[in-house]
Order: structure tokens, then C-alpha cells, then sequence
């Protein structure tokens, strides 16, 4: 399928679809303006939800105003300032679960030697801090993708980048596997001109082509010539010989299926987002971080003085109490109702913190993780893993729900750039053969080296564990055969390895 030849709505996504990637692609940049723009101008799939509405209720006082758009959307009124205060929850969360998958990165594991030596460097020349930003942009956005890109001016072999799952347009293939996909870049923005770059992957081919449009219609097409971004981008790339069948482009979703977009064609492969269904427990967050601001504005200690107490400055020029520590004293009766009289409101602040600490824990809960990720539970004293593991036990659930769909993604992306290694488009590139690589996520909460010797030394006192078993609790970083190994290695320098009784003739 080519790409479009005439100006055509952009992008080609259901707008609910669109809407929701704009909703939490607010919330994880954090900036209180792009929060308050974003629900000011909102409305969602017109089809499903009926038009926007510009009401004279949103700006009325009182409970007509302020249930007819979100805390965010509320016109500051004129003559006064915003004073909003935005808790970046969602960044936190969506961080987290970067942190929780990919701070250790996984292993790619292949059986040649020189391939395996490939894979690690490929990981520490980019493929890690490419996935750290991928599960994090991935968690807020419902996925993100992977592809494989190069440019021999800046490397002289391909690496894999990562593009956001709102700059992309998909087609799958049975609801789940990835298909076809074409990104889109914004290389300018000239008042209403727009002007795109799309890449679309497709089975043995990579096209590029650059549109001149609006903000909503891609408008014609240009050439890529014209552009310094483009200019040495070939409008097709047809893939090496073997590859046919194969795309540079992987899908890493958040979630498996995604509730909200069921009855959306095509859109029930994407995932869904951690802030999915959280987003007024966030908003209602900011509104009681706001209103405990507004108690501590109100709470600064006001003198009330009666209009006789203040010192004049002059005809024309007003009256002011001057603040200082000596006054002459004043002839007041003592029976005046006139005196100074000193005001200071109370600050709720117990009640706004369990508040704030209740909703929170509803938003991290919505997300899959338990509040001991968070920090929210633990009084400082050391904890052994296992009490890590039970205190964020929901946590550590998500993650491996998370990880196992992560898996295919990584594993398909790793095993087409092998094969473009091993292509004539890269002479240069080391020998490497091709196999798909075995993805494998680390333990991310560990025992201390001298825990796990402990806990070896007394099994084999009793006598209850093999010398296998005892090196697979005390070197859970190894896969089974290297295990064994290690398991051969100790047996031989301890005298301990039996001679092959097939060998000797031993009954």
C-alpha cells in the first residue's frame, strides 16, 4: 500500500482515539499550561459523545460551573491570576514503570558466540536508554514502537529507536500483531502550513514521502529534496533478499486489550495507558493541592485596626498602620467596641493530606502497582528481598504482566536487525548469524550476596539441597546451562566429580 498521492484528514485515527493520547500525553509532560489548554479546548469523538459545547455555565460561579468542565478546564476569571498547583503523579507513575522493567535491562540471549557478542553491544550503545524512554512514553500512551533506523554519516551500522505511539498510524493483522505502520514527523509549522514527514514500514519495504497540509489534512505532496531532514531519504528502500515478509517497525503495547477502544476498528491491539480511567482522581489531586495553597494564602495574620488608628500621610495621599515595635499610647475608653483586632484563618492541612494521600493511592492502585513502589509505606529501617517483594507484591505482578508482552516486540525488532546485519546493505558490520534471540527480563529485587551464601551454607549442613540446587540460589543470573557449568567447574576442584561408570565398568 503506498503511500497517500492526495490531501487526505490527519492522522487517520479514530478521534477517540486521538483524544485519549492527548489527554495523557498532558498529564505525563506535567506543565500546568499544556494541562489547562488541553481541557479548555477538549472534546472527544463527536459520533460517540455528541459535539463540543461552549456553554455559559462554564463560567458561572457555583456548582453549574464547576461540574461542566474538569478542574483543569476552568477559565481563570478575569483580573486574577491562576493558582493551580499541579502534583505530577501521572510522570511519576509512568517513570516507575520504566524503572521497574527496563532499569535492568533484559538479556538477549542467542547460542553463537559471536552474535551473543553483537547483542551486548548493540544494548550498551543505545538499545537500553532506547527502552528505558520507550516504557516510559509506553505507560502513558498505551505502547510505543520500535524501529530500525541508519544513517552512515552518524554511524556506520543501524541501531533501533523508538517512536511515540501518538506519532504513528497502525494496521494490524487479527487485532494484535503488527502489520503495517507509518510515522509521522512535523519538520515546520508556518502559521497554518504544516508540513509532514511520513515513513511508512510495510512487509519488504520502507517508504518516505514529505506533505505540505494544514493541521488537520496532509495536504500535497513535496519532494524530499526540498528539505534538509529528507534529503537523503530514498522514497522507496525495498529490504534485503529473505526479508520480504519482514517490517523494521515492532509494537511494545502497556496492556493487552484496551476496554475503552473495544468497539473502535483497529484500535483494540494499542493498549491502553496506567492513567486510563485515574484521570479525574487526578485532576480531583490538583484541586486539593489548590485549595490547601488557598488555605495557607488566607492564613497570613491580618491587623484589623478601626479607620482612627491609622496615620495619615497627607491630604490626597491616604492612611496606612505602620508596623513597629514602640506606640505612643492611644486614648481609647474602655468601654469601646474599637480595638485591634487580629485575624488569622486555620490551615486544614491534616484534612487536605489524607485527602491527597487517599486519591493518590486509588491512582497508583488503577495503575497495577502497589504504594510501597512508591516510597509511601516504609519507615527507613533495612528490608531483606523478600520483605521488598511482599510489600510491593502488586507491583511486581504488573511488571511481569509487563514484561511478558514486552517480550515479541524486543525479540522481533533484535532478530530483523540481525538480518539486516547479516545483508549486503552493511559490508562493514561484524559476521553475526541469524537467530531469534531468547528475551529474558532480570530478578529486579535481589537478595545481598551474603543472604543467599547463608542461606546455601545451611542447606548443605542439612544436607537438603544438590550442589545444582545450591547454585541456582546463590547465581540467579545464570540460565540453566550456564548453571550447569558452574555446577561442573565446582565439582572438579573439589574432588567431588565421578568418573562416567560406562567408562570404568563400576557396578
Amino acid at each position: 500500500m503506498p503511500l497517500p498521492d492526495k490531501g487526505i484528514a490527519w492522522p487517520p485515527v479514530h478521534p477517540a482515539v486521538r483524544s485519549d493520547m492527548a489527554d495523557w500525553s498532558a498529564w505525563l509532560a506535567a506543565n500546568p499550561d499544556r494541562l489547562a489548554y488541553r481541557y479548555l479546548n477538549r472534546h472527544r469523538d463527536n459520533a460517540r459523545f455528541g459535539p463540543a459545547e461552549n456553554r455559559p455555565s462554564q463560567y458561572r460561579g457555583g456548582i453549574v460551573g464547576r461540574v461542566s468542565r474538569w478542574f483543569w478546564g476552568e477559565p481563570t476569571p478575569l483580573g486574577e491570576k491562576r493558582a493551580n498547583l499541579l502534583m505530577p503523579l501521572a510522570r511519576d507513575i509512568a517513570r516507575t514503570s520504566s524503572d521497574l522493567l527496563y532499569s535492568e535491562p533484559p538479556a538477549l540471549k542467542v547460542d553463537h558466540a559471536g552474535t551473543q557478542k553483537v547483542l551486548e553491544e548493540l544494548l550498551n550503545t543505545g538499545l537500553k536508554r532506547t527502552l528505558i524512554a520507550a516504557g516510559e512514553t509506553g505507560a502513558a500512551l498505551g505502547g510505543a514502537y520500535l524501529r530500525i533506523v541508519w544513517d552512515t554519516d552518524l554511524a556506520p551500522l543501524p541501531w533501533i529507536g523508538r517512536v511515540r505511539a501518538d506519532c504513528a498510524v497502525p494496521e494490524f493483522a487479527h487485532g494484535e500483531l503488527l502489520r503495517a505502520v507509518t510515522f509521522w514527523t512535523v519538520l515546520e509549522v508556518d502559521g497554518q502550513k504544516v508540513v509532514r514527514h511520513l515513513e511508512r514500514h510495510e512487509p519488504g519495504y520502507v517508504l518516505h514521502g514529505v506533505y505540505e497540509g494544514t493541521e488537520d489534512n496532509l495536504g500535497k505532496p513535496r519532494s524530499l529534496s526540498d528539505y534538509a531532514a529528507t534529503r537523503d531519504l530514498l522514497d522507496v528502500r525495498q529490504l534485503p533478499a529473505g526479508m520480504e515478509k519482514r517490517i523494521l517497525a515492532a509494537y511494545v503495547p502497556n496492556t493487552m486489550d484496551a476496554p475503552d477502544w473495544a468497539d473502535l476498528p483497529g484500535a483494540a491491539g494499542l493498549g491502553t495507558s496506567d492513567f486510563q480511567g485515574a484521570e479525574t482522581f487526578l485532576s480531583a489531586i490538583d484541586e486539593t493541592y489548590t485549595s490547601w495553597m488557598r488555605d495557607v494564602r488566607l492564613a497570613k495574620a491580618r491587623i484589623l485596626v478601626p479607620s482612627g488608628f491609622l496615620q495619615s500621610n497627607g491630604p490626597g495621599s491616604g492612611a496606612l498602620w505602620q508596623d513597629r515595635e514602640v506606640y505612643a499610647a492611644m486614648n481609647i475608653p474602655p468601654t469601646s467596641d474599637h480595638d485591634v483586632t487580629l485575624n488569622q484563618f486555620a490551615i486544614r492541612h491534616e484534612e487536605h493530606r489524607a485527602t491527597i494521600e487517599e486519591l493518590a493511592g486509588k491512582v497508583i492502585r488503577n495503575a497495577g502497582y502497589s504504594g510501597g513502589t512508591f516510597g509511601d509505606d516504609g519507615d527507613g529501617a533495612a528490608v531483606t528481598a523478600t520483605e521488598i517483594k511482599a510489600r510491593t507484591a502488586r507491583s511486581m505482578t504488573t511488571r511481569a504482566r509487563k514484561a511478558e508482552l514486552a517480550v515479541p516486540g524486543i525479540a522481533d525488532i533484535t532478530e530483523s536487525w540481525l538480518m539486516l546485519l547479516a545483508s549486503p546493505m552493511f559490508p562493514s558490520a561484524p559476521p553475526v548469524k541469524v537467530e531469534r534471540p531468547r528475551v529474558e527480563f532480570q530478578d529486579s529485587v535481589q537478595d545481598d550476596i551474603k543472604t543467599l551464601a547463608e542461606t546455601a551454607e545451611l542447606l548443605r549442613r542439612a544436607e537438603a539441597a544438590s550442589t545444582q540446587t545450591l547454585v541456582a540460589i546463590t547465581r540467579p543470573d545464570l540460565d540453566d546451562q550456564e548453571q550447569r557449568k558452574e555446577v561442573d567447574r565446582i565439582l572438579k576442584e573439589s574432588g567431588r566429580a565421578m568418573a562416567d561408570p560406562t567408562m570404568t565398568g563400576t557396578d
